[in-house]
């Protein structure tokens, strides 16, 4: 693995240095393959919300309108049914990764542990989506249950994304769970910081569902709405994005430094690149969505946006977080690349 030149954990036991059997060419592509074909259902998924078509199916699930496939459908169907095949391919794609990494890995594997995880969040993903049909809290549904439930959901998307993402991670890494190991002094703040940012995309998703469901007309008249006392709490709660996003900020500008620091090896260099080119543009994205009063095609080009920057940071989080194991092990005030 390739760390950045944080400072060594001397605590860090020592490993028998244990290589596991090499990973097939096609598991990793495959891991990777349905880590980006879960980003496309997660974008369908806010064209059903931004459209008004999460009661396309009515109120039936797994049916829809009571039928297997429908019958001529119209538009919202069309977008809903979709987003049903698309996330029942999802289900079906992340059990054959867990079953597939648990044969090609070893007892211990972290590759095993996250395609475990990833399979039991895409499940809740289905419960979730399930309940949000059967109890009515789409389309033009302004309750606070609605916002609830679309809280649950979005941040169980984002831990389903980074699970998928550390599977393919770990499952392209040569060396398996011996060689790898944690820096314990250097995990608090990154835990923080990383569900500070998974709050981040939960209250931005709150967000837009206050978008949908009262569009402004005017800029001014989107800012009166965000303090009135007579707002809906959707709307009154907007402040908090970005108020979290600017507690995140912290987070991230450390997870930078430790990116960008001398010595710091390519890889990592590439990773905190990847994580600053991705925040600068969810920055533009975010000051053009609130310009242009949210149209549709921009909430989904930030939703777009905020997948790959949170993909890109739980990357640079774990090559923080984690070190290669195994080799000669410098001195505890020696930087380490390997």
């Amino acid at each position: 693995m390739t760390s950045s030149s944080l400072s060594f954990d001397a605590s860090l036991p020592h490993s028998s240095g244990r290589v596991r059997a090499p990973i097939s060419a096609a598991l990793r592509r495959f891991a990777w393959f349905v880590l980006g074909y879960n980003v496309l259902v997660v974008l369908w998924g806010a064209v059903v919300r931004a459209t008004g078509s999460g009661g396309g199916c009515g109120d039936h699930w797994p049916l829809c309108n009571g039928v297997v496939v429908p019958v001529s459908p119209q538009f919202h169907t069309i977008v809903e049914f979709t987003h049903r095949l698309m996330s029942g391919g999802s289900l079906l794609l992340v059990a054959v990764l867990m079953v597939w990494a648990w044969r090609a890995t070893a007892r211990g594997d972290f590759a095993r542990w996250a395609a475990v995880a990833a399979a039991v969040l895409t499940v809740n993903e289905a419960l979730l989506g399930a309940l949000l049909v059967l109890l009515r809290l789409v389309e033009h549904n302004q309750s606070a249950a609605r916002g609830v439930y679309l809280a649950f959901h979005f941040a169980n998307t984002l831990l389903l994304l980074a699970a998928l993402t550390l599977a393919a991670e770990f499952l392209s890494r040569p060396r398996g769970r011996a060689n790898t190991g944690v820096r314990h002094g250097r995990l608090g703040f990154p835990v923080l910081g990383i569900f500070a940012t998974l709050f981040v995309g939960v209250t931005g998703s709150l967000a837009a569902l206050g978008d949908t469901l009262f569009p402004s007309t005017s800029l001014a008249g989107a800012f009166h709405s965000d303090f009135s006392s007579t707002s809906s709490l959707l709307l009154r709660l907007r402040w908090v994005h970005p108020a979290c996003a600017v507690i995140a900020a912290a987070f991230i500008s450390w997870l930078l430094v430790q990116s960008f620091k001398p010595g710091a090896a390519a890889r990592t260099r590439t990773l905190g690149l990847a994580v600053l080119s991705t925040l600068s543009l969810q920055i533009v994205l975010g000051v053009f969505d609130v310009l242009l009063l949210a149209p549709t095609w921009i909430q989904i080009v930030h939703l777009l946006g905020a997948d790959l920057f949170w993909i890109s940071l739980v990357l640079l989080t774990t090559d923080c977080c984690l070190v290669s194991r195994g080799a000669p092990q410098p001195s505890p005030h020696l930087t380490h690349d390997s």
